[in-house]
């Protein structure tokens, strides 16, 4: 399901919230559970991409060095370029496998607001 704001959503399983619930500054409960079901309508959409570490930055530069003018190099640097092309290739498929995290902003009809939740949390409503 893609998650657009002012979508209309439901929570797809009982969620509770643990750790103090504070108004005004004071503590007035202890945890806040949310039924399944309980209907509101997204506010705001997060995408949240996966970081590239210094070795995917490294693949990128060096695959792009080796398509562009790996044709051009003398065999040895063109052999030591691979060699090193191909050490570096594991954290590139690692980090191609990391899907974007999406989160949102959710305004429950019972005027509760739920920020940074993560879309399997819900279902369309």
């Amino acid at each position: 399901m893609t998650l657009d704001e002012g979508l209309r959503v439901k929570l797809a399983e009982d969620l509770t919230l643990a750790g103090p619930v504070t108004a005004a500054g004071e503590v007035v409960a202890g945890y806040l559970a949310l039924a399944s079901g309980t209907e509101g309508t997204i506010e705001r959409v997060d995408e949240h991409r996966p970081r590239s570490g210094e070795d995917v930055r490294e693949y990128e530069r060096l695959k792009s060095l080796l398509d562009s003018f790996g044709h051009q190099m003398p065999e040895g640097s063109r052999k030591q370029l691979e060699e090193k092309v191909t050490s570096l290739e594991s954290a590139w498929i690692a980090f191609q496998e990391q899907k974007v995290r999406v989160t949102v902003r959710v305004r429950f009809d019972n005027g509760f607001v739920l920020d940074g939740a993560h879309e399997e949390l819900f279902t369309s409503a």
